[in-house]
Parts: structure tokens; C-alpha cells; sequence
């Protein structure tokens, strides 16, 4: 039986291969037997993005199932980009794209140290100028077609800081901005 990631070392942390075996086996089911008729899907390529694997010894190693769940979301947001496309039609699922790029950058495009909310006093957030600096790219990206890439976004590291930028807030506008990038591909 082959194994379709390599696994660590057993002293070295790695996804549970039983999670992830699973999870894949119902993306595999949810990609297949979709109801076309109905459009009803019972995976979507944001639950794809946010799926999380317990750490185990001997796991898969990460890296390699992370480049593969990148894989598999950009699939379903395909399907799900043309299912809203044909529904929506040519114009207006443009329009569409192009006022959830403009909510990102009304958000990107505030001042240097106040794009985001604060984690608060003694709470840790994302260290702000790293955020502020990615954000200009980004700025950049809907602007003016600047070379950022969705696994540049997806992939985004920040340092921490005790006050920093709210990883919440920081967190759902990367998620938006996938999902517009995936959506114009």
C-alpha cells in the first residue's frame, strides 16, 4: 500500500495520518458525488483552508499535506468561482469581485498602526508593522496587478507583540483577500 505523504521521523511531530486520511477520503467523496442539480456541497473551499490535524509522532509531515490542502482549495474555490459565475453571470460576478477587493483595501488603506483593532494592552496580536508592510503589497496587488501570489497570502508570517493588531481581524481580511484572488484566477 503506498502512502500518499511522507511521514516523520517517530520522535517528530507530524499530522495524524488517520485525520488526514480521513479528511481527505470525504473531500475525494465531496468533490465527486456533489449534487450538481441542487448545488449542494458539503465541503467548500474555506472549510478546506481552515482544517486543522491533531500533531502526532511519526505523522505526515506537514509541509507536504499543507501543499496539497493548498491543492484542493484552489479546486473547490474553481468549482465554487464557476457555479457563482454561471448563476451570476458575466458582470455582475465581476462587480461582485470587484466591491469585495474594494472593502479590503478601504481596510488596507488606513493609516500605518491603525488598520486593525489591538489585541489590548497585555494580550499578544501580530506585530503591526509586519502587518502594515504586507499590507502595502497587498495594497499594491488590487491596485495595480503587483506580483502577490494567494500562497504568498495563505503562507503571510507575522511577529508577535504584546498590543498588537487583533489576529483575528488580521486573519479574516487574508481570508478575503484569497478569496478574491481565487475568485478572478
Amino acid at each position: 500500500m503506498s502512502v500518499p505523504f511522507p511521514r516523520t521521523r517517530s520522535s517528530s511531530l507530524g499530522y495524524d495520518v488517520n485525520e488526514v486520511d480521513d479528511f481527505l477520503n470525504k473531500a475525494r467523496l465531496a468533490y465527486d458525488d456533489r449534487d450538481a442539480a441542487s448545488g449542494d456541497y458539503s465541503l467548500t473551499s474555506d472549510m478546506v483552508r481552515h482544517m486543522a490535524f491533531t500533531m502526532r509522532k511519526g505523522g505526515y509531515y506537514a509541509p507536504a499535506v499543507d501543499a496539497a490542502l493548498e491543492r484542493l482549495e484552489d479546486a473547490f474555490a474553481l468549482r465554487e468561482r464557476d457555479r457563482a459565475y454561471q448563476a451570476a453571470g458575466d458582470e455582475e460576478w465581476f462587480a461582485g469581485a470587484r466591491n469585495r477587493a474594494a472593502e479590503i483595501l478601504v481596510r488596507l488603506e488606513r493609516p500605518d498602526g491603525q488598520k486593525f483593532d489591538r489585541a489590548g494592552f497585555l494580550r499578544v496580536g501580530y506585530h503591526p508593522k509586519d502587518v502594515d508592510a504586507f499590507a502595502d503589497g497587498l495594497i499594491e496587488y488590487f491596485r495595480a496587478g503587483a506580483d502577490v501570489t494567494v500562497t504568498d497570502v495563505r503562507t503571510a508570517v507575522f511577529r508577535s507583540k504584546r498590543g498588537g493588531y487583533s489576529e483575528l481581524q488580521v486573519d479574516a481580511v487574508l481570508d478575503a483577500a484569497v478569496d478574491v484572488m481565487l475568485a478572478v484566477r
